[in-house]
């Protein structure tokens, strides 16, 4: 019988390094939701569960289960997992850390010699990253029976096809996807990289999540303007798309301020902004500019009311510039998601066992955990600390803040057991 807890450090280390073997080209990590790459990732997490004794199976979509029998096969199970898809040039722990954390936990009770409670099923999401597809959590709404065949349609960024079609050439049925039906409710856990800097500026190690953040998104926005010689039309009568979205970002910055000293919890973000398309030139007044808005809040009113703001300031720059014009594209929207107390208290349980209080706390970022909590599942996060920020090839954390974390999850299992 091997120690628990050193087993738990070997496979963290040994599993985030493996899979981040797998990477296009480019600084950073980049494994494109449906790709080769990504399903790579997958069978790498499938051997390792094989090699644990457990029962791997995927569903239509192509998410991965694996599965550990518990003592009462009548007991709620544990689901714990995450994803291994990433943005393009994105990080070194954004998804993996979940997974190895997850995986980290199945090796620890066979080190132990222990049978949990419940069945314990570790989760391997598709698709988290909706960078690709303009879908939030393709694959694990999918295994959940949420994913309509309209956003099976969804095209992805790089290659223009197909949702649908990349499902299929990776060996999974869309078809069937529709009409999937999912496992029966029960619990499931997310460790996750924080994204922020709350617990790295408090020296915490990790943290229990208590609710997401929804996001309302244009993709595809564009400001039209008109065509001029830059030495030749004068200020007065210029449309200049340039100078009409920095007006855009300035008033939306106000309204941001304003929201937030009224108590609204709120972020605005103007992501990808592109005025360098072959039409323009240094002589040129911008005649067209691309960008996109990401605005985030654990209030579903608050986004319908930046919403509302963002478009009066939109009418308010086309009434006093004649010749602008805003196109927003189509809007998307994921739904905020508040996680499960009793989930929380159990992940806490488990910390007191080690002497630790982990704080409770909100995610900025949008993660699967909110589309298992949607789906009527007692779902919840842990949060480790990192730094130099996420979705970035900086993106820095300590083994030992997960393995501290995993450590937590790892004493609650066991109490839940008995043993």
């Amino acid at each position: 019988m091997s120690d628990p807890s050193l087993v738990i450090r070997e496979v963290l280390a040994r599993v985030i390094a493996q899979v981040n073997t797998l990477s296009a080209g480019g600084p950073g990590w980049t494994r494109p939701s449906y790709s080769d790459l990504e399903s790579a990732a997958h069978r790498m997490i499938e051997a390792e569960a094989l090699a644990l004794g457990m029962t791997v199976t995927r569903d239509a979509a192509g998410n991965l289960f694996a599965r550990m029998a518990g003592r009462d096969p009548g007991a709620v199970p544990l689901y714990a997992g995450s994803h291994l898809d990433t943005v393009a040039e994105g990080g070194a722990y954004d998804g993996q850390a979940g997974v190895a954390g997850a995986l980290a936990l199945a090796a620890a009770l066979r080190a132990g010699g222990v049978t949990p409670a419940a069945d314990f099923v570790l989760v391997v999401t598709r698709a988290e990253e909706s960078v690709w597809f303009p879908v939030s959590y393709a694959g694990s709404r999918a295994g959940l029976g949420r994913l309509t065949a309209e956003e099976l349609q969804a095209r992805r960024a790089d290659t223009g096809r197909s949702l649908a079609d990349h499902m299929r050439e990776q060996g999974f049925d869309p078809d069937a996807v529709p009409g999937l039906a999912p496992p029966p409710p029960a619990r499931f856990l997310e460790f996750h990289i924080e994204q922020g800097p709350i617990l790295f500026d408090a020296a915490e190690p990790y943290a229990i999540v208590t609710a997401i953040r929804g996001g309302l998104r244009y993709r595809a926005a564009r400001v039209h303007g008109t065509w001029a010689h830059s030495g030749a039309a004068p200020r007065q009568g210029r449309a200049d798309a340039v100078v009409a979205f920095s007006r855009l970002v300035l008033a939306m910055d106000r309204v941001w301020a304003e929201m937030l000293a009224q108590g609204q919890d709120l972020t605005v973000t103007f992501g990808r902004v592109d005025a360098a398309s072959p039409t323009h030139a240094m002589a040129k007044v911008a005649g067209r500019l691309e960008f996109c808005l990401d605005m985030r809040s654990s209030d579903p009113a608050v986004l319908d009311l930046a919403d509302a703001r963002l478009r009066a300031e939109i009418a308010g720059i086309e009434a006093e510039s004649p010749g602008i014009r805003f196109d927003l594209g189509a809007q998307s929207r994921s739904q905020p998601a508040r996680l499960s107390e009793a989930m929380a208290d159990f992940v806490a349980s488990g910390a007191r066992a080690l002497g630790d209080a982990p704080r409770r706390m909100l995610s900025g970022g949008g993660h699967d955990a909110a589309a298992f909590a949607a789906a009527g599942w007692d779902s919840v996060m842990v949060f480790i600390r990192n730094w130099n920020g996420s979705h970035c090839p900086d993106e820095a954390m300590d083994l030992e803040d997960l393995a501290r974390a995993v450590d937590s999850v790892h004493a609650a299992i066991l109490q839940e057991a008995g043993a």
